[in-house]
């Protein structure tokens, strides 16, 4: 008849092992004395490698027996957006690629001619409204109430 090591869960087959009776009558019974001081020192069988104790916590073995659980693949859906219906992006996706560029840069030149109507337009105004803007000038929230800036707040003397 065979043991289990209470420390490394090791197999102690008859005539090996050391048996261990605590103060509270507990017996414990090792495979040797390494075991046996390990058990003594309170080194936790878990932060040991080779214990079973460490290899159960780690994931190690016993692959057979529980099948790896299969992580599903997410499925592809595919959902209206805020431009679009799902219908519209359906016709688009089934044009021709050909189409598809040739609509792209027409978009893209259209959107060129915009910017460049606007930059003909804006540097007339450009020059008339940029004089108001330096009447305003940004003043630090503490510069204004003390006429400087950056020195400490004194709390205690009122004015």
């Amino acid at each position: 008849k065979t043991d289990l090591c209470a420390y490394t869960e090791y197999r102690i087959y008859p005539g090996r092992g050391q048996r261990f009776v605590a103060k509270d009558g507990k017996v414990s019974f090792f495979i040797n004395s390494k075991a046996d001081s390990l058990f003594h020192q309170r080194i936790k069988a878990v932060k040991l490698r080779w214990t079973q104790a460490w290899r159960r916590m780690n994931k190690k073995g016993k692959v057979d027996e529980q099948a790896k659980k299969r992580t599903r693949k997410a499925q592809k859906f595919q959902k209206a957006i805020v431009g679009m219906s799902l219908d519209d992006i359906k016709k688009k996706k089934a044009q021709k690629p050909e189409l598809r560029q040739a609509a792209k840069e027409a978009a893209a030149k259209e959107a060129k001619a915009r910017q460049s109507q606007k930059a003909k337009t804006t540097p007339a105004k450009g020059k008339a409204a940029a004089a108001p803007k330096s009447k305003g000038a940004k003043v630090p929230k503490g510069a204004a109430a003390a006429g400087g800036g950056g020195g400490k707040k004194d709390f205690k003397s009122k004015k």
